[in-house]
């Protein structure tokens, strides 16, 4: 039988299923706890940004969707047409005790080439565009800060402008069920854009990194489709 890509057929779910993580197991749309925070990440194609952001420890869930345009409740087909302004994104939900903010930033620079515009890797449209948007005073703080970090890293490799929009509090529409998590599914493609450019984000203005340098030793972006050859499970600390 034919994976579901090629069929163009929605896989069959519970609503039950449709609603928690198929990885972390946590539901995708319960409300933030006192000690949690989210923000949205756009790089590229979604399929391949939600894995990197699932494996970090701290990460309690993940949900693939659309923000950034003017269209409310938005579908795939209406987003790829680029005529409702938005970009693909990953909405990542964290515990602040476990994970900062400047963790989330770390994967988001190197995961991908920010210098793009409104593409990544072979995958071109505005949906495709370099996003962070942000949900508190501090996360808009760090992430101008680290963009302006990122591109001191990426001039001395001769990398252009960070094309990177950066802006606060844009509603998050979550994309069909069947994009979820894709990654993890049987029958999945094997599919990721992102073109990392082997830049690293080093300490930054405002900066408070919690998690060890031997989690970054799980992502190889010199490896071409590196998130495709990693594993779907959470990265463990030792």
């Amino acid at each position: 039988m034919l994976p579901s890509w090629l069929t163009g057929q929605t896989p069959q779910r519970s609503a039950d299923e449709q609603l928690r993580h198929a990885v972390l197991g946590t539901a995708l749309n319960a409300p933030l706890m006192d000690d949690q925070e989210e923000a949205l990440f756009g790089c590229g194609c979604f399929w391949g940004a939600e894995k990197g952001f699932w494996r970090l420890p701290g990460v309690v869930s993940t949900a693939v969707g659309y923000a950034g345009g003017q269209t409310d409740q938005p579908s795939y087909d209406q987003v790829c047409s680029g005529r409702t302004g938005h970009s693909e994104v990953v909405r990542v939900v964290w515990s602040t005790p476990a994970i900062d903010f400047s963790d989330l930033l770390k994967l988001f620079w190197e995961c991908h080439d920010p210098t793009q515009g409104d593409r990544q890797g072979n995958d071109r449209g505005s949906q495709y565009r370099s996003a962070i948007y942000t949900t508190t005073p501090r996360q808009l703080e760090l992430a101008e800060s680290s963009r302006a970090a990122y591109q001191q890293g990426l001039d001395g490799k001769g990398f252009g402008a960070i094309t990177t929009e950066i802006a606060a509090n844009r509603t998050f529409f979550s994309a069909e069920a069947y994009h979820q998590q894709y990654l993890a599914k049987p029958g999945s493609r094997p599919y990721c854009s992102a073109m990392p450019s082997g830049v690293a984000l080093e300490a930054f203005d405002g900066a408070a990194y919690k998690l060890p340098s031997t989690v970054w030793s799980h992502y190889d972006w010199s490896i071409s489709h590196c998130i495709l050859r990693g594993d779907n499970t959470p990265i463990a600390l030792a």
